[in-house]
């Protein structure tokens, strides 16, 4: 169906993503999956095109302006072309950059930004904790004051991005108990005390460099706080929405690319003297796909048009992040009984898709936290 949102500027920067997703990922992404890794190059190839520019001024590199609908069509592109890792790993400074843009002094933002948003650089978000996981609340990584330094004490766990990132977005207890005590560090790769371990153990996203963070009394000097102390992680709730929006993008791209390797396959293959296409039961399960792509689809442009117009559906965002991770396990399951022992190779996108969406139901806040939070957002 025609889109009443789309505008010239928004199906330019479409077909220069999807063009850049085709040229640059697509022929290689899979070798760089079994690889588990990807050239350095490729960030600032993704830089260069403003795919990390997103809300941030003109004077640090960024595009000086935001739109919605952008953020959610780079984030179809590039799940439908390239790896869950390769994603993940190109995304894993969007989310801390927002923070910095949001909180950061003019001088923090001029050393920092300009490497990160042009690619040269990476920079990731630490918050979650072994002890933790999606419950930011019980955060029990500590940071007091000496002077005109803060002594940082913890672990982080699951960050993506945190093995090559040279900026880190730390969250650490300075104050009591709960949201309330929460603040935000910034902290430099190969600062005394702070080291990192790889978790190159994963069921997908093996292209992503994923790491622990270890702080054992580093000193972050006291001009990289980022915000008023005590009160950082409720000025930045915005940005884990405009998380949820990019993983929910991203499962749509995912469903879309099973929904079509799933009817090509349905259309050459041939069961029974006839295409597979031609058994009705598949039929219907390339119908029951078709449908609930297009709902996630209709339910993702109307989020994007209420960003636009300035307000936070925060209730939506948890509720659509956790249907588009449950639209895109489904999709990567009737795509898998479609090409049957083809789908179980590797070296198939559906293949590894099968792999990488429990993950989208897991990073970024659960299924189930992101159930809970939309109740509590409606006021019932």
């Amino acid at each position: 169906m025609k889109n009443p949102f789309e505008t010239p500027e928004r199906a330019a920067f479409r077909d220069s993503v999807e063009r850049f997703v085709k040229r640059e990922i697509a022929p290689h992404g899979e070798d760089w999956d079994e690889a588990g890794d990807f050239p350095w190059e490729l960030h600032e190839k993704a830089g260069a095109l403003g795919l990390f520019g997103f809300g941030i001024d003109e004077a640090y590199g960024g595009l000086g302006f935001d739109d919605a609908f952008m953020r959610l069509e780079s984030g179809i592109a590039l799940a439908y072309g390239a790896p869950g890792g390769v994603n993940a790993s190109l995304g894993a400074r969007n989310i801390m950059t927002g923070p910095i843009a949001a909180l950061a002094s003019d001088a923090i933002k001029a050393e920092v930004l300009p490497g990160i948003v042009s690619g040269r650089e990476g920079g990731a978000l630490a918050m979650t904790e072994p002890s933790g996981g999606s419950d930011l609340s019980r955060l029990t990584a500590s940071a007091r004051r000496d002077g005109d330094t803060f002594i940082l004490d913890g672990e982080k766990t699951f960050i993506t991005g945190g093995m090559k990132a040279r900026w880190f977005v730390v969250g650490a207890r300075t104050g009591g108990e709960g949201f309330g005590g929460i603040s935000l560090f910034l902290v430099e790769a190969g600062t005394p005390g702070f080291t990192r371990t790889a978790l190159d153990r994963k069921m997908g996203w093996w292209s992503s460099d994923t790491a622990s963070l270890h702080f054992d009394a580093v000193q972050v000097p006291a001009h990289r706080q980022l915000g008023e102390e005590g009160v950082c992680l409720l000025a930045i709730m915005n940005n884990f929405n405009y998380e949820r929006l990019a993983l929910a993008a991203g499962c749509l791209g995912m469903a879309r690319r099973c929904f079509d390797d799933a009817v090509a396959w349905a259309k050459q293959r041939e069961t029974f003297g006839k295409p597979l296409i031609s058994h009705q039961v598949i039929r219907h399960k390339i119908a029951d796909m078709s449908a609930r792509i297009d709902a996630l689809h209709a339910y993702l442009l109307h989020i994007a048009w209420t960003l636009n117009e300035g307000e936070i559906p925060a209730a939506e965002l948890a509720k659509v992040k956790f249907t588009a991770s449950q639209t895109a396990e489904y999709c990567a399951s009737q795509a898998m009984q479609i090409l049957g022992g083809a789908g179980y190779l590797r070296g198939q996108a559906v293949e590894r898709i099968y792999r990488e969406v429990k993950v989208m139901a897991i990073g970024g806040g659960s299924e189930e936290i992101m159930k809970d939070l939309a109740f509590r957002q409606m006021s019932l």
